[in-house]
């Protein structure tokens, strides 16, 4: 089951998610993952915790936390996505994946939706941020982007955000902003399942960081998290 921190009553607008969170490989999974790379980037998003729980506070928000590794099951694909299973897991028999379904991805997805629904009813609106972080290398090619806001570019709510949470953040940071990129913000996702379960008053976000920003020190720059929180409280206000 998910390991997720939560408050009950979420106290405003605002909900954090990490479904890339840890290295938890449950006994039974052992001997299957022998050898798996758990605590590189296929494993889970380095730093994203960190910076996640960190947001979750400056925000007054409830954080959601998947802690078991993707390398089991990815907690951020739809069930009829291919992906949603590694390619440890990809081979397993019907009624073991039907498992991993039912223990492992459907009690993250359906705590963050209740999250949202409860902050949504409280206050008419809820913004969700699903943190993930990106490895700068990937194939050999740089990646020419530090911060990724991932949205639906035809929800009118998620477009205006996005906009004007982008220009603060370059305002604030010399750091490389990027709208949609280096993923693209309407494709599967937990936001994206989200949207379609919720419809109006729903705002979803993928926050997508460098793990060239984390790496040198296993920290992120000073002061990130409240630029990145400021601006989006104030795009949001």
């Amino acid at each position: 089951m998910s390991r997720s921190e939560a408050a009950e009553a979420p106290p405003g607008p605002f909900v954090v998610s990490c479904e890339h969170a840890g290295t938890h490989l449950p006994g039974a999974y052992l001997a299957l993952l022998a050898g798996a790379p758990l605590r590189t980037h296929e494993g889970h998003d380095l730093g994203a915790l960190a910076f996640a729980r960190t947001l979750a506070a400056a925000l007054d928000a409830p954080l959601l936390a998947q802690r078991t590794t993707r390398l089991l099951v990815d907690a951020n694909r739809s069930e009829t996505n291919r992906a949603v299973f590694s390619r440890y897991t990809r081979s397993l028999p019907r009624a073991a994946r039907e498992r991993l379904l039912a223990r492992r991805h459907r009690p993250h997805r359906e705590a963050v939706r209740t999250a949202c629904e409860a902050a949504r009813e409280a206050h008419g609106v809820v913004v969700h941020v699903a943190v993930h972080s990106f490895t700068p290398v990937l194939e050999g090619r740089m990646r020419e982007v530090d911060i990724g806001v991932l949205y639906d570019p035809a929800r009118d709510a998620e477009r205006r955000i996005a906009g004007a949470w982008v220009e603060a953040l370059k305002r604030r940071t010399d750091l490389r902003v990027r709208r949609n990129q280096p993923y693209r913000g309407a494709t599967d996702g937990l936001p994206t399942a989200l949207r379609r379960a919720l419809g109006e008053g729903y705002a979803g976000f993928e926050l997508e960081l460098s793990q060239g920003l984390w790496l040198p020190a296993k920290r992120w720059p000073r002061g990130l998290v409240e630029t990145v929180s400021g601006t989006l409280r104030r795009a949001t206000g």
